[in-house]
């Protein structure tokens, strides 16, 4: 069976929501999905001062966990246009399996918040794309699958790069319905291609 990794970092919650979607649209293909997420690097003194909530209830990942799937889905914020320090330390600590190769071929996804809708959502898996390169993996973006994708009546996060969610400055604003089925397609577009991958 096709296994996917969904692998978040959150700090308020908004990536975690919308995973939940993304992990409901894998499933329903039937794929295998592993849930993680990346460990926290900030003490809990400045997290406290951050008000950030106490971390989910998800298992962290291991670098060494890795290869065991057979695609990934990555969720995090962003953080003036590229990926926070904590998911950026982690990929950093992968060196060893790019030396092994074991990523190669392997498709890889990503999911992402900001706090604005101009906030660098696209950027974000731009910048990236360096880490998808060296690994030789497979970028897979969302493309347009959703109607919602077009809706200009409201602020309705994620793009052609991948589903997302606009949190505010101050984190006010949930994930909305529409970004959650943006969220659950990602997940079902996902798993057809990496179904076919690892056929």
């Amino acid at each position: 069976m096709v296994k996917i990794f969904v692998i978040t970092y959150s700090t308020y919650g908004h990536i975690n929501k919308v995973a939940e979607s993304v992990v409901k649209g894998l499933e329903k293909t039937g794929v295998e999905v592993g849930r993680y997420q990346i460990a926290e690097t900030l003490s809990d003194e400045i997290l406290t001062k951050l008000h950030a909530p106490p971390k989910a209830d998800i298992p962290v990942i291991d670098v060494a966990t890795l290869p065991e799937a057979d695609g990934y889905l990555f969720g995090f914020p962003t953080r003036y246009g590229t990926a926070p320090a904590q998911v950026k330390t982690f990929f950093d600590a992968t060196g060893g399996l790019w030396q092994k190769n074991a990523l190669y071929g392997k498709p890889i996804g990503f999911f992402f918040s900001t706090a604005s809708q101009h906030g660098g959502q696209e950027v974000t898996v731009l910048s990236s794309l360096p880490i998808v390169a060296h690994h030789g993996m497979i970028y897979v973006p969302l493309g347009y699958p959703s109607a919602h994708m077009f809706d200009n009546s409201e602020v309705v996060g994620g793009s052609a790069w991948g589903s997302g969610t606009v949190a505010n400055g101050d984190g006010s604003r949930q994930p909305t319905e529409k970004e959650l089925e943006i969220a659950e397609v990602q997940g079902e577009k996902f798993a057809a291609v990496a179904s076919k991958l690892a056929a």
